[in-house]
């Protein structure tokens, strides 16, 4: 990604990117504490629709992978330096 560009702007892109996914992280998890404050997790089981419930597990899962792979990565090189 960052070898397609001049390195400077494909930099400013990923600050920028990173900024914008920060937002969007942060309305995901202000919906789901809307969720965890107004239900119970045996009504969200109960009568949340499964399907909806199941793509949201996953793509939570997916969000954990990746930052855990970032903070492990992070990690690697705060211990190099």
């Amino acid at each position: 990604m960052l070898n397609d560009e001049p390195k400077q702007a494909g930099i400013a892109r990923l600050i920028s990117d990173i900024r914008s996914a920060k937002v969007e992280l942060l309305s995901a998890q202000c919906a789901a504490d809307r969720l965890r404050l107004q239900y119970s997790v045996e009504e969200i089981v109960c009568f949340g629709e499964r399907r909806a419930l199941l793509s949201a597990m996953a793509s939570a899962d997916a969000l954990c992978r990746f930052f855990a792979s970032i903070g492990a990565e992070m990690k690697k090189l705060e211990q190099q330096q």
